[in-house]
């Protein structure tokens, strides 16, 4: 069982002595007639196997919701095409975007959200060229500066838009990182790339058996 929630908040209310949120549910269930929260048991999963076969994780999820619980949204992602990365002329000049519901430190305030639907501006580090990204990571900075920010604990799952906080264009999934600690969050991220054609192709293949009325849905950039 999968459950979803679409708050911007989902945890603001969370209490550690219940460990629950009275407000959204979270994490154990969603409040009746919640809009913004959603189960499901269509939870497919790309091979994801505690990272076996680094640096080719296969760390994407995918869900399908139930018909009679759709969630309408102003807006929804588009994939970016196999193969666009490598198709960008100068990679280490272009702005990313990630987002995620992870723990966020803010100094000076100390202060500490959680599960917080928050975003950041960031740059790449690696594309292709080490060992820890090899065309299926993306690497990015978790702590570039200058008014930017990046991912850290518990963001894992979110995405990565290519460009600034209007994109849509989703490159890759939040998956792992390193150099992270609970006062900074610095460090580099890495998101597993969706840009690929075993990605695409798969997402494509699960949709047209599980939900084939939906397939035309799935937009790809121009």
């Amino acid at each position: 069982m999968a459950r979803i929630w679409f708050h911007q908040d989902a945890g603001a209310d969370y209490d550690p002595e219940t460990q629950l949120d009275t407000t959204t549910g979270y994490p154990d269930y969603c409040i009746e007639d919640d809009p913004l929260c959603v189960e499901s048991t269509l939870l497919f999963d790309f091979g994801f196997d505690n990272f076996a076969g680094f640096p080719n994780i296969h760390d994407v999820g995918l869900i399908i919701l139930p018909e009679d619980q759709a969630v309408e949204l102003p807006e929804y992602g588009v994939l970016a095409p196999a193969g666009f990365l490598e198709s960008l002329a100068n990679l280490k000049g272009v702005t990313f975007t990630v987002s995620g519901y992870g723990l966020t430190f803010t100094n000076p305030a100390q202060t500490v959200s959680f599960r917080s639907r928050l975003m950041a501006t960031t740059h790449v580090v690696n594309l292709n060229q080490s060992r820890n990204t090899a065309g299926f990571n993306l690497q990015l900075s978790g702590d570039p500066g200058g008014g930017r920010g990046g991912t850290c604990f518990g963001d894992s799952g979110g995405p990565t838009f290519y460009g600034g906080y209007d994109s849509n264009i989703i490159v890759g999934v939040t998956s792992w990182g390193f150099g992270f600690n609970r006062q900074t969050c610095g460090g580099v991220g890495f998101a597993f790339r969706t840009d690929t054609d075993a990605v695409i192709n798969w997402i494509l293949g699960i949709v047209a058996q599980y939900a084939p009325s939906e397939l035309s849905e799935i937009q790809f950039v121009e």
